[in-house]
């Protein structure tokens, strides 16, 4: 009523004045008429046309990286195989098992450092045999799975420089991040991940998720982080990060009462949360792109666990696929 009020009463007194002169009184009729229908249009939609609405097409970039770790597993007497799901929507993505020159073209005259416990061990066992013959795999497989220890190899032929770094605590990365600092070199690539340790010989999530905090900061004091893989860019060297997330445990496997009792699905679920909660990930915020060991390890099942921790091969040949083509993607490269 009170905006009827101000409204209306005012422009019938204007009208009123207006009314003398026929040109100024038409003009003032079309302004009034004008000036109500703008008013009325939000109470009365139906009545008017709107236009449709713009939808903007996402990003494929990084609609595709979100489809990476969508994967279904089978089995049957040849062993465990694994491949994306389409039906999430990945087909469009062009998605592909690269073979050794594919991976030797995209990583050539790079260095990888892969760091962590023992899940990142077997990502790195993974890795090389994608890129290296069965002779030479056999020749270092000794010195690969050394007990708590590190790793080196070059692959002279595409000057590709491979380091693995043991390092089983969240705290042990953030030493890692701070000597490449220290000594300023910096690797291509470096896929990390840590907690398996933690949650079996301290189970305190909060104070995982500290170390993962620090850890995180301790990121910010590197070279710039790129969304983009251009490992020939000499002008403007970026660093890609990866995180290599917890597998699924399974309870019932474990091999020792104390991982029966310590590391619950309730403590694993406690320690996810704090990964998310630390703004780590890109998806959250931070600078890693997740490989999601733990929906790769769930979709592969109890039967593909070897002690509820580890997992068949085909897990972490998996994991080295998406790991690849999330470079390939942001890349832009055919191969």
């Amino acid at each position: 009523m009170a905006a009827c009020i101000v409204l209306f009463v005012p422009m019938g007194m204007a009208g009123w004045h207006l009314s003398r002169n026929k040109v100024l009184f038409f003009s003032g009729a079309l302004f009034i008429t004008l000036a109500v229908c703008i008013h009325l249009i939000p109470y009365f939609p139906s009545f008017f046309p709107q236009a449709p609405a713009v939808i903007f097409p996402q990003d494929p970039v990084n609609s595709c990286i979100s489809l990476l770790n969508d994967v279904t597993f089978r089995s049957d007497s040849g062993g465990f195989f694994w491949n994306w799901d389409n039906s999430s929507g990945s087909y469009g993505c062009d998605f592909q098992k690269l073979g050794r020159v594919d991976v030797s073209d995209l990583l050539n005259g790079s260095w990888v450092v892969v760091a962590g416990d023992s899940q990142a061990r077997l990502f790195m066992v993974s890795l090389l045999d994608l890129i290296l013959g069965s002779e030479e795999m056999e020749s270092i497989h000794e010195d690969l799975f050394k007990r708590h220890s590190d790793y080196h190899h070059v692959v002279e032929k595409i000057g590709l420089k491979l380091d693995f770094i043991w390092s089983p605590y969240v705290t042990n990365l953030t030493n890692v991040v701070t000597e490449f600092r220290r000594n300023h070199t910096y690797p291509d690539v470096l896929v990390m991940g840590a907690g398996l340790w933690h949650m079996l010989h301290f189970t305190n999530y909060s104070d995982y998720g500290d170390s993962l905090q620090l850890f995180r900061d301790s990121l910010f004091q590197l070279p710039p982080v790129s969304h983009r893989f251009d490992m020939e860019s000499d002008s403007a060297r970026v660093l890609h990060l990866f995180w290599l997330g917890l597998p699924k445990l399974i309870n019932e496997l474990l091999n020792t009462d104390e991982k029966r009792v310590k590391m619950t699905p309730e403590m694993c679920n406690a320690y996810d949360q704090e990964l998310y909660k630390s703004k780590l990930l890109r998806l959250d915020g931070g600078s890693m792109l997740l490989l999601d060991v733990e929906t790769l390890t769930s979709k592969c099942g109890i039967d593909c666990s070897l002690d509820g921790m580890h997992y068949s091969d085909v897990v972490y040949e998996a994991s080295v696929q998406i790991f690849l083509n999330a470079l390939l993607i942001e890349s832009h490269q055919k191969l």
